[in-house]
């Protein structure tokens, strides 16, 4: 039994307004601020060094403030024998050879200790690897796209699909706009992330007109669409939510353990993505798939069940 009653559809053009006014809002921070792409995705150069064990990252950073780096992502490794937590991974624009030199001399001077043994990596590297995994991730994305349209399709209707496919884009959107407010880096786990939200959105949605469409053979022409899509809508409310929550308090734990404890920034941005994702798939699955269907019916079709 429906325990709830919030009305989904006669809200509906709040939502709309609220969702065009955070579209507009990523395409003006994209338009003035881009994304903050990663080493990954652009050139840069990488050093992974062994310092003193127990180093602290203020201390890192206050070593690369001399070169104009010490906002540069820096990441803690080596957890095993005697380099556990000794380790540190410094991804940085391009830098001359001559300019890598001063950057590990510093690194000596402030660790005598170290030694030409303990400098691990000093590499340039490209993007290729990125726009390979950028265009094979889109493809990955736009199959995926055309097979729920086809699924949805066969199993609800066309209507049903679309409305399903323009609530992930906004999810996909959210994701890539507070990353570019807030200038979180993109870098090749926040691809696998976008993956992810696709996956996991739809699944809330399809849920939701399935149960629009089970409300619609059940009741005929007894009650209004209005009223089947707002009483689908709150069937499924418990669920989406508990879901969602149980989702978002193990990425929660994930962020928290990425940023403290293991990992760095690369694993802090997937973790991220997916928290912002989760959130917004489950507000577009609730607030704008179903009143979104329902908006694009027939005026005549609206008062009645169509069924």
């Amino acid at each position: 039994m429906r325990k709830y009653n919030f009305p989904f559809v006669e809200h509906r053009r709040i939502v709309f307004i609220i969702g065009a006014v955070i579209i507009a809002v990523g395409v003006i921070s994209l338009f003035l601020n881009s994304l903050n792409l990663g080493i990954d995705f652009s050139e840069g150069t990488i050093l992974h060094l062994r310092l003193a064990k127990g180093y602290q990252m203020e201390e890192v950073r206050a070593v690369l403030a001399a070169f104009d780096l010490d906002g540069v992502p820096l990441q803690r490794a080596g957890r095993e024998g005697a380099s556990e937590g000794r380790e540190v991974v410094i991804k940085a624009p391009s830098l001359t050879e001559a300019k890598r030199k001063e950057i590990i001399a510093a690194f000596e001077e402030r660790w005598p200790e170290m030694t030409t043994e303990d400098v691990l990596r000093v590499e340039n590297v490209g993007a290729t690897v990125g726009r390979e995994l950028t265009r094979e991730a889109f493809y990955a994305l736009l199959l995926a796209a055309v097979g729920m349209i086809i699924y949805i399709t066969f199993r609800f209707q066309f209507k049903f699909a679309l409305a399903a496919i323009l609530a992930l884009l906004f999810d996909i959107f959210t994701v890539l706009t507070v990353f570019s407010l807030f200038k979180i880096e993109v870098n090749s786990p926040f691809i696998a992330a976008i993956l992810t939200i696709f996956g996991y959105s739809i699944n809330d949605t399809v849920v939701i007109f399935d149960r629009i469409r089970e409300n619609m053979k059940r009741f005929g022409r007894k009650k209004a669409l209005v009223t089947v899509v707002n009483d689908s809508i709150n069937e499924s409310l418990i669920r989406s939510i508990n879901t969602s929550l149980t989702t978002l308090l193990v990425l929660v734990s994930l962020y928290v353990a990425f940023n403290y404890f293991v990992g760095g920034l690369d694993l802090k941005a997937f973790a991220m993505a997916l928290l912002v994702g989760v959130v917004s798939g489950t507000c577009s699955s609730l607030f704008i798939a179903g009143p979104l269907w329902f908006a694009w019916q027939p005026a005549g079709k609206r008062q009645k069940n169509p069924v």
